[in-house]
């Protein structure tokens, strides 16, 4: 494989050369014309082009309208999806699995009470070094 890649470029590179080569030769017999000119007119092709372009752009406003469409719904699929999930294990962690809530132990709820009381006394003291 790597032996046909580089005879490919070889052979890309010699017919280059060979290319630049016969423009030379021509440049030097001034044999090469200074402005080459189509002895003809096709005013078809400059339509196509025309309409080309024009279908282009068209295109391109489709695609753009479609990408922005599929982009918002799938921001508001996201989104709304996630709350459903969120609402779905908040009532799975609330619930056991007969229905009934779980007790929060009691070790939890003393240091619950603990932190709430501390966070009063910051503030009470805030207020006081405020005033």
């Amino acid at each position: 494989m790597t032996y046909f890649i580089l005879i490919l470029f070889f052979g890309s590179l010699f017919s280059i050369i060979f290319m630049i080569n016969r423009r030379l030769a021509f440049i030097r017999q001034q044999q090469i014309m200074h402005h080459e000119e189509v002895p003809f007119e096709l005013p078809y092709l400059k339509e196509a082009k025309h309409m080309t372009v024009k279908g282009l752009k068209k295109v391109g406003h489709v695609g753009l309208v479609s990408v922005l469409r599929l982009y918002f719904q799938s921001i508001n699929f996201v989104k709304y999806r996630s709350k459903d999930l969120v609402a779905r294990i908040k009532n799975a962690e609330s619930e056991n699995g007969n229905g009934e809530k779980k007790e929060i132990s009691k070790f939890l709820k003393i240091v619950g009470d603990y932190k709430r009381k501390v966070r009063e006394i910051k503030h009470r003291i805030k207020r006081e070094e405020d005033l």
